[in-house]
């Protein structure tokens, strides 16, 4: 019977339906993925009579910004892009001890992969700091590879060494530190980088506060924690 209904040119619906879920029944059991948690695949598993694997429970874990040492200027940078690679931005937040804006920019870079403009959004603020004349500085960015890129240098784009050497040589006259922070902990110089899509100025320098930082920069200003949920 059973070869019967093989070798038929029609096969009942029931059979078939029958057949897939038996073979996908199957291949679920012997494999070790987890269900995403929700309803939609809650449902079908149970349907296929697969055993449930749940998914892993993500933990809100708060981020919250950090204001600098008395007498220090904290600087929050970032890089964006639209694709990879597409236009690209970066941006960045000058603050004081106070939490006092000092002042922002935002540049275009055109098209650029995401890693040249995370080493961009670190160049434009220290050249910056330079001609402010600030010698008590910390930098924060949500790139691990920059971070690194400040004791391993091969890590620089062979383009940005020039600037990013002389960037260097600056850090090592003043008093310098930079710090790796969650993309949670960066959202005022995340939020600029709409402004530097809009704009697409090639350097923009904020003196005053750009109204549209108006949340991120009072969830920062009064330690208000943002979650990333892992």
């Amino acid at each position: 019977m059973r070869n019967y209904a093989r070798f038929q040119d029609k096969i009942e619906v029931s059979m078939a339906i029958s057949v897939i879920k038996d073979l996908t029944c199957l291949v679920g059991k012997s494999s070790k993925a987890s269900m995403k948690n929700d309803i939609m695949d809650f449902s079908v598993i149970k349907f296929f009579g697969i055993n449930i694997r749940s998914g892993k429970v993500l933990r809100p874990l708060p981020v919250t910004w950090e204001f600098p040492s008395p007498d220090w200027v904290k600087i929050n940078i970032d890089g964006a892009v639209r694709g990879y690679p597409s236009l690209a931005t970066c941006e960045g937040i000058f603050r004081g001890s106070m939490r006092k804006f000092i002042g922002a920019f935002s540049a275009f870079l055109d098209v650029q992969t995401a890693l040249v403009a995370e080493f961009y959004g670190v160049i434009y603020p220290l050249e910056e700091t330079q001609k402010l004349r600030l010698t008590n500085v910390r930098l924060e960015c949500d790139s691990v590879l920059v971070c690194a890129a400040f004791t391993v240098r091969k890590n620089v784009h062979w383009m940005l060494r020039n600037r990013w050497n002389t960037c260097l040589n600056y850090c090592g006259k003043i008093r310098f530190m930079v710090t790796h922070i969650l993309n949670e902990g960066d959202a005022c110089a995340d939020k600029l980088a709409n402004l530097g899509f809009i704009d697409r100025e090639s350097f923009h320098w904020y003196n005053r506060f750009p109204s549209s930082l108006f949340l991120e920069f009072f969830i920062n200003r009064y330690s208000l924690p943002m979650y990333r949920f892992c």
